[in-house]
């Protein structure tokens, strides 16, 4: 026997998605950038124009602001071997355009002094998950490309945890607070490849040169900056042949910030590569949620 569906049904489910989309899509905003309202999550997206990622996020129902300074998912630093590409791509010549879909594109052009075409795509997968594309062209070849994604979180997202190998046994994880005792900066690498990069002299470039101390490599590219007065926790990850590293400070220094050191590999003239990375917002997931958040996630690449 067949079933039929009424087609107000259809229709009342069909408006129902659009309606979750556009909820979960930025819109434009009066100085050039863009804002948006997920129920969850608000703020601006390139506010002024600017390339510093998400600002002024709010969670909404703990009416928390989520990030300070250079905003969440910004490409700041960006390397190749022996050379830094300006201060960071936050002050690049960039634009950006608002897709049908409701997601954002921003294209960095490259320059004669700068032979990398860098484009960002921001998009909304759920309204506490925003997914980030980057996508880099090379224009001339790069040796051990790097661009190095920033988030710098508000002062009550003092706890810093990276999900590490556990010299237990292979295959074993752990996560790993950045605490104090272990270094000022503190970073994590995929594996010993990644250390020649992060060694190669790249971070005794002017301006802010940073001395980082090596931490156990990852066991996943995933890491949590949490405040624990509230339990809002602030998930990154990436994939795992994009993201070489995560950095971070110790816990409580006061950029409360986090990084995803992306690519990490050398680009041929014309060649063209992505990196992806997803930001999640939860409120008090245990260690095995946040797990799954990421396998989740790795299923659906």
């Amino acid at each position: 026997m067949t079933t039929f569906v009424p087609a107000t049904a259809c229709l009342l489910a069909a408006l129902c998605t659009v309606a979750s989309q556009g909820a979960q899509a930025f819109k434009p905003a009066g100085d050039g950038g863009f804002e948006f309202d997920t129920g969850v999550l608000r703020g601006r997206l390139r506010a002024g124009g600017q390339s510093l990622g998400l600002s002024s996020v709010v969670h909404i129902p703990t009416a928390t602001r989520l990030d300070s300074s250079n905003g969440l998912f910004s490409h700041y630093r960006v390397f190749t071997r022996g050379k830094r590409h300006g201060g960071g791509a936050w002050d690049w010549p960039s634009s950006a355009m608002l897709r049908p879909d409701g997601a954002v594109e921003v294209v960095f052009p490259a320059t004669p002094e700068r032979p990398i075409e860098m484009q960002a795509l921001y998009r909304w997968a759920g309204p506490a998950t925003l997914d980030l594309e980057t996508a880099v062209r090379a224009v001339s070849d790069l040796e051990a490309f790097e661009s190095f994604l920033a988030s710098y979180f508000s002062a009550p997202f003092t706890n810093s945890i990276v999900c590490a190998r556990d010299a237990a046994g292979p295959g074993q994880m752990r996560f790993v607070a950045a605490d104090k005792p272990a270094g000022d900066w503190q970073v994590f690498p995929r594996d010993d490849a990644a250390v020649g990069v992060i060694r190669d002299g790249r971070w005794q470039l002017e301006p802010h040169p940073v001395a980082w101390v090596i931490r156990p490599p990852l066991a996943k590219p995933l890491t949590v900056r949490r405040a624990p007065v509230t339990g809002l926790t602030a998930i990154l990850m990436a994939a795992p042949t994009d993201c070489f590293a995560i950095a971070t400070p110790h816990e409580s220094e006061g950029h409360y910030s986090t990084y995803l050191s992306l690519f990490g590999r050398d680009l041929k003239a014309g060649e063209t590569a992505r990196a992806r990375a997803r930001l999640v917002i939860l409120t008090s997931p245990n260690d095995a949620e946040i797990v799954r958040q990421y396998e989740t996630w790795e299923e659906s690449r």
